[in-house]
């Protein structure tokens, strides 16, 4: 029998004599040299499918016909040849020392060394010359091939309408199949035929094969309904954690931390749910961020000063998820997101292996960008799955790629093409997106008796770990020196033992402290200061949970993607007024003092004011472990991103009727729904839309807040008619539509209506001083802006 390349190969080093170590390396290395440039000529055709084959076996079955075989024989002859010289040399290993260089020099003259090394440059050569024959060969196999299956009838490409993009990805994966491997891990060996099965029952843009005995797609039963369970043990919540990274340290501390607080959250919950039926899901929570090929510059910071926000927003929305009683996998790492999603071998470029094993995923922009890479067409498909954990928000306008790239909104984020509600933020700020939040701590009555009684009328803490917070600008000076005249002034900036920070001499550095003695300090100042900088952290709620007056800087004028390069390349046009928009616009005085801090009268004015009052605890209920997991409890069994909406309006729907949808309230401008007309699935219900339009030059998110609503845009849908208009008192000169993300809006200079095209562009967001625009806004909950009075 013929040895495989891969045979003589190993026998060409188990050969070569030990002591001549660089002229075996030297052959060797020529001959290994060949085999790879034979094999990249080859194209990707070696294969071992079978238990048997070598990595370096040519199959048969791929070159096909006695030439192949032919080529491949001289190619062993000519390595054996090699292996004949080698044996002369191999017998030296016995000889004595003296012999040994007798024989050598004996050999050496026999095998004319010089023209050895010329010969092996001309094997080289000649495997070269080979290669091409053989790859010659090979596409002449390959086109007999596909004239036999096209003779038989099998592997002609289908016609078909449904499948318009058969022949274009034929066409492709002739050309491009070796590309990745996982093509042949599905079965692709370079026929047709197996082209066809693949595009057809692998991927989705061929038609069914009636000769594979499967005229209609195979569906998968659907899994029996479970019941949510609210579970307090966190064990094995712990466990699915993990270690080895700082960050996670961190996040399982926290968990421990407010166990008590969650598993008393959840009895509270469950009873005002009412022991109502919660499908349990099975959900992937992948921390892009935290992994290692996302480069994680978080984890070596975590007890250096770094930011925290988001390990304390990824530790609660685990911690929500387990205590909801969802079966949560948390993946930390590429290995482990493959794992879980079964995630082919090679490039990325094919499906998963099976159906997507989750009902819902959370993940990161950083997890968003890997899953891309990995998951292939898998990700199109599964896409509605997906929520993205996003911390500053992302409109509609930078959402949509086609919209974005035509009209300048296209950054290095967003463009996804997901509903505007899949992406999840850490405040309130973007009705576009859903609000996920996070927790602080609550304090019993034992601490608040505590703060009572030990709280320091002239004692500050400043904002800010990272020394580069504290660089002094002649701004900062100012305020700092005002302040020092009234309070005593502690810090908590994290600093090396031989190199303290820059911070003024009067200020009391305690350096970075654990989360149980910041609290314990912070329940001892009256005053929180923040300097400006980190925006819209956790670190305000806490300390006002804690008794503090948080005393921020206003912005003048607002900070957005416009103005500053922070927000710069974020997608999202959202003007921040101040360091912490949240605390200025839902919480506010006595808690939350927001003033121009480059005017010194009116600091001033802040810290005398500051001084005379004392202020209660306070937390917002959405940012209590109850209040989270209401709102994830109410976005888990409600939306749905995957089934297709009910069309609206109703087929047959007369102008008559459409017009009778909307009513009036009494002596107001705004409409509601007339439920008792129609009833229409949704959520939120219907019943909590408030139609109401907005002024020139204000966006909806304004134009809601102004009457005490919030904009939603689920109910965009179904006020994106012409009769809405009508009922709203605007005389349609014209009615048109357009993909423009303040559609539907009235042109006040023209009389034009204008409607929304794409429902991926219904945006809160975004205003003109040339439009009035129809703005569906809704009720709330008492301190829960997520969910409408009815929504739970």
């Amino acid at each position: 029998m013929t040895p495989t390349v891969g045979d003589l190969l190993s026998t060409m080093v188990r050969r070569c004599p030990v002591t001549f170590k660089p002229f075996r390396i030297f052959v060797v290395g020529i001959g290994f040299f060949s085999l790879c440039f034979l094999m990249t000529s080859f194209g990707g055709r070696f294969s071992a499918k079978r238990p048997g084959d070598s990595p370096f076996t040519v199959r048969a079955e791929v070159l096909g016909g006695q030439e192949s075989r032919g080529a491949l024989r001289k190619i062993s002859d000519t390595l054996e040849v090699i292996m004949k010289r080698m044996d002369a040399l191999s017998k030296l290993g016995n000889a004595t020392d003296n012999h040994r260089l007798e024989e050598l020099s004996s050999a050496l003259d026999r095998i004319q060394p010089v023209g050895l090394v010329e010969r092996i440059q001309a094997i080289a050569q000649n495997m070269s010359d080979m290669a091409v024959r053989v790859e010659q060969i090979l596409q002449r196999s390959i086109a007999t091939n596909r004239a036999k299956d096209g003779a038989f009838g099998q592997c002609e490409i289908p016609k078909d309408p449904r499948y318009p993009d058969c022949t274009s990805k034929m066409d492709w994966m002739r050309a491009r199949w070796t590309s990745d491997p996982c093509y042949a891990f599905y079965g692709v060996d370079g026929s047709d035929c197996s082209f066809l099965i693949y595009l057809s029952e692998v991927e989705w843009f061929c038609p069914p094969l009636v000769w594979r005995n499967q005229t209609t797609t195979p569906t998968l039963k659907p899994l029996a309904r479970k019941q949510a369970v609210f579970q307090s043990d966190i064990g094995a919540l712990l466990e699915q954690v993990g270690t080895g990274k700082e960050s996670l340290s961190f996040m399982k501390r926290r968990i421990r931390r407010l166990a008590a607080q969650w598993a008393s959250a959840a009895r509270r919950l469950d009873e005002k749910l009412r022991n109502r039926w919660r499908d349990k899901k099975k959900i992937l929570v992948h921390i892009g961020f935290l992994t290692e090929e996302s480069g994680d510059v978080f984890s070596p910071k975590v007890l250096k000063g770094g930011p925290l926000g988001e390990m304390v927003q990824w530790a609660d929305i685990v911690t929500a998820l387990h205590v909801l009683g969802h079966n949560v996998k948390i993946s930390v790492s590429l290995k482990e997101l493959h794992g879980f999603l079964g995630v082919p071998p090679g490039r990325g470029s094919c499906p998963l292996t099976g159906a997507l094993p989750f009902d819902l995923i959370y993940t990161d922009y950083h997890g968003l960008q890997q899953m891309k890479q990995h998951m292939g067409l898998s990700l199109r498909k599964h896409k509605c799955h997906i929520r993205v954990i996003d911390t500053f928000g992302t409109e509609p306008a930078y959402n949509h790629e086609e919209y974005a790239t035509l009209h300048g909104y296209r950054t290095n984020w967003g463009y996804w093409n997901l509903h505007g509600q899949q992406y999840m933020t850490m405040f309130p700020h973007t009705p576009d997106n859903s609000f996920m939040g996070f927790v602080a701590e609550e304090l019993n009555e034992t601490e608040r008796l505590y703060i009572q009684r030990n709280k320091v009328n002239n004692m500050a803490v400043v904002y800010g770990k990272d020394a580069s917070m504290w660089k002094v600008s002649k701004d900062k000076e100012k305020f700092l020196a005002v302040l020092n005249r009234y309070m005593e002034i502690h810090g908590t900036v994290y600093y090396e033992t031989q190199r303290p920070p820059e911070v003024p001499a009067f200020v009391k550095n305690h350096g970075l402290l654990p989360q149980q003695e910041l609290q314990q300090l912070l329940r001892k100042a009256k005053v929180f200061i923040g300097f400006g900088f980190p925006y819209e952290g956790p670190a305000p709620l806490e300390a006002i949970a804690n008794g503090c007056i948080f005393l921020q800087p206003k912005f003048n004028p607002a900070r957005s993607s416009l103005n500053n390069e922070f927000f710069r390349g974020k997608p999202t046009s959202r003007k921040v007024s101040s360091q912490h928009p949240y605390a200025e616009q839902y919480i506010g005085k006595p808690h939350v003092i927001t003033i121009d801090f480059n005017n010194s009268a009116e600091f001033d004015a802040a810290i005398h004011d500051i001084m005379k009052i004392n202020v209660e605890p306070f937390l917002p209920y959405e940012y209590t472990c109850e209040g989270m997991l209401e709102r994830v409890h109410a976005y888990i069994q409600n939306q749905d991103f995957c089934s297709p909406e009910v069309p609206f309006p109703p087929v047959n729907s007369s102008e008559a009727l459409l017009e009778r949808f909307f009513i009036r309230e009494p002596n107001s401008r705004i409409l509601s729904w007339a439920s008792s007309i129609i009833s229409f699935p949704s959520w939120p219900p219907l019943t909590a839309l408030r139609l109401l339009t907005s002024l020139q030059g204000q966006s909806c998110v304004e134009a809601c807040q102004s009457k005490g609503l919030t904009c939603e845009p689920a109910f965009y849908r179904f006020i994106n008619i012409k009769e809405a208009f009508k009922a709203l008192g605007f005389q349609c000169e014209v009615v048109e539509s357009e993909m423009n993300h303040l559609f539907p809006a009235f042109s006040t200079e023209h009389g034009e209506c204008s409607l929304q095209v794409d429902p991926l562009l219904f945006s809160c967001a975004g205003s003109s001083a040339k439009h009035q625009r129809l703005c569906p806004c809704r009720d709330h909950r008492d301190g829960q802006v997520a969910l409408c009075k009815e929504c739970l």
